[in-house]
């Protein structure tokens, strides 16, 4: 089997390439670094471009519900763009379906994200709770729960493979766990090894883009460092690009 590392590691030839890490709600951030994208196709005028986001589009920040319905405008005006699954996104989605008050969504962020459809989520008492599930079940469009059912898990161009969180180390690219790519972290991140494509991924968060010679991690906790980074990649040439608030 091949293996590349990063240094080495190509994009297409005819394609510019952007990779957005973690947004969590921060649609400030989201819009600068899509007006920062537009800026640099305009400069760079290449034959085709994709943008990908890496996925966790609500929670934490201030206006997931905003989040979505950029994703939205942008992919229906151009699908160039392209949206990855989160864990946190998949949580919205399993919230809706089955409430739960000790859930994902419920205690790591899911406030917020009810705050943002005009919901107060009470966590205080069930009758409480059962009550604004309701109304965030009821806020929520339908749009915004098939946007969220429709994202696709992993993406692949070139020498790079882009999906949320990681990939399961000797498990080929196109057999992978879709949970493992919306979820892993320990066994992925401690692998030393090449793989066949470089990983582009986000879900876990650091202070600064993190480059190995097998991975790259985007998620530069733009919910509280007000930091969204991007990876930019042209033929071999690559780059970074952040917007901060």
């Amino acid at each position: 089997m091949d293996r590349i590392s990063y240094p080495d590691a190509r994009g297409p030839e005819n394609t510019l390439l952007y990779a957005i890490g973690d947004v969590h709600g921060r649609l400030d951030l989201l819009a600068e670094m899509h007006a920062q994208i537009a800026a640099d196709i305009m400069r760079v005028r290449p034959a085709d471009w994709r943008i990908v986001h890496l996925g966790d589009y609500v929670d934490r920040g201030p206006d997931s519900r905003g989040v979505i319905e950029f994703l939205m405008r942008q992919t229906a005006m151009d699908g160039r763009n392209i949206s990855l699954a989160g864990n946190h996104d998949i949580g919205f989605l399993d919230f809706l379906a089955e409430p739960q008050p000790d859930g994902l969504f419920a205690l790591y962020g899911g406030v917020q994200t009810a705050q943002s459809y005009g919901v107060e989520l009470d966590l205080a008492d069930m009758v409480g709770f059962d009550e604004s599930c309701r109304a965030l079940a009821a806020a929520v469009p339908r749009s915004h729960v098939d946007f969220l059912r429709g994202l696709g898990r992993c993406a692949s161009f070139g020498d790079f493979f882009f999906c949320h969180a990681g990939i399961r180390p000797g498990v080929a690219l196109d057999a992978q766990d879709p949970l493992d790519l919306i979820w892993i972290r320990g066994d992925f991140h401690r692998h030393q090894e090449l793989f066949p494509k470089v990983v582009v991924h986000g879900h876990t968060p650091v202070s600064e883009p993190e480059i190995c010679a097998n991975r790259v991690n985007l998620d530069t906790g733009a919910f509280a460092s007000g930091r969204l980074s991007a990876l930019v990649i042209d033929r071999q040439e690559k780059r970074l690009l952040t917007v901060e608030a």
